[in-house]
């Protein structure tokens, strides 16, 4: 080894934690400028050379005779990036499409397996770790992937999503046993529950619906006093002025006659060419046992392509006074988004802000 490339390797060992947290926060900060959109070509390849990067140096660490040497400690730390990098890149679209109180299992999921590749960088000499942290990131590549090919969602297109990432795991797997097999015949047992906890984890929280609705994703939403359509197709909203501490409250106060209707809006992008539906499910708490309760639940329809999100809005009136919420779903339940409100009777409608949604 030369003596500079031997004075980087000494600086890293002795800075590797604070090196790790620049490279985490750096991580996170790259693909939230970079990652626009889940049906991007561009962002899928991104993502899939780096899932390659990581499957290329799997192979070629666990090929490694001299794991003291210099090529052991370039293999075993661009290994950390590239799965840190994927699985930050996976953390910031998933949280793009659904709701932190519905999705957060998944979402602390994926974040655990970003921070344990960042903090734990000694454990990937272990076989079963790589390859389990490997196959989360094939999965949840999958989850989102197959859809956009199909142009459908639902639990059927999920399972299919599942079978895929166990195809090309094996795939990779029967590669890895030919170039790795004595050392992969020691790992075969534990990885084999290793990877099947995953595979039914992530199964269970699909269907408790607890996985946000990828690659669907909420980019718009509110309650609103009055909305209408301008001849350009755009929407044309209006709701009350908002004072400073409404800005940190967790629902908005309306002040509605009694007779008077509301809107709930709102705009989800969806992959081109991914037609679907979505539900505006209108419920209010119950004062007597706190419980929610389902006024009404209105099907509307999703059209895919639209980079700003397919707009659309459902209309509610008899509204009583007390707390409100509109839950924007898909017809089996996942959680798109949330719109807290609470309504106050008034005898008269209170001045109204005007704005465009183009």
């Amino acid at each position: 080894m030369s003596a500079r490339l031997r004075q980087i390797k000494d600086w890293y060992e002795t800075n590797e934690k604070s090196v790790s947290t620049i490279s985490l926060i750096a991580g996170f900060v790259f693909d939230s400028l970079t990652l626009q959109r889940i049906d991007n070509f561009r962002d899928n390849l991104w993502l899939s050379l780096n899932l390659l990067l990581v499957g290329t140096c799997i192979i070629f660490l666990n090929r490694q005779k001299f794991h003291e040497s210099w090529k052991h400690f370039w293999l075993l730390n661009t290994l950390q990036f590239g799965l840190g990098n994927i699985l930050g890149g996976f953390f910031i679209l998933y949280f793009r499409s659904g709701t932190l109180s519905a999705s957060w299992p998944f979402l602390i999921l994926l974040l655990f397996a970003l921070v344990a590749n960042e903090l734990f960088q000694k454990r990937y000499a272990r076989l079963v770790l790589q390859l389990s942290f490997f196959y989360l990131a094939v999965f949840s590549f999958s989850i989102f992937l197959v859809p956009i090919f199909l142009h459908q969602i639902g639990p059927f297109v999920f399972i299919l999503s599942g079978m895929a990432s166990l195809l090309v795991f094996w795939l990779f797997i029967l590669l890895l046993k030919k170039l790795i097999s004595e050392r992969f015949k020691e790992s075969s047992r534990p990885l084999f529950f290793a990877v099947m906890a995953i595979f039914f984890g992530i199964n269970v929280l699909y269907f408790a619906n607890l996985i946000p609705p990828i690659p669907l994703s909420l980019k718009d939403a509110g309650i609103y006093q009055y909305l209408s359509r301008d001849s350009r197709g755009s929407y044309i909203i209006a709701e009350e002025k908002k004072r400073f501490m409404d800005y940190f409250s967790f629902h908005e106060t309306i002040h509605l006659v009694p007779g008077d209707s509301l809107y709930a809006y709102n705009a989800i992008f969806s992959p081109t060419n991914l037609d679907t539906r979505i539900i505006h499910e209108w419920q209010y708490r119950d004062e007597e046992t706190g419980k929610w309760l389902t006024a009404a639940r209105i099907p509307l329809l999703l059209s895919g392509g639209r980079s700003g999100g397919f707009r659309t809005y459902s209309t509610k009136s008899n509204l009583t006074e007390g707390d409100w919420r509109v839950n924007i779903a898909t017809p089996r339940g996942e959680l798109l988004g949330r719109i807290n409100f609470r309504i106050i009777s008034a005898s008269v409608r209170p001045p109204l802000i005007y704005q465009v949604k183009k």
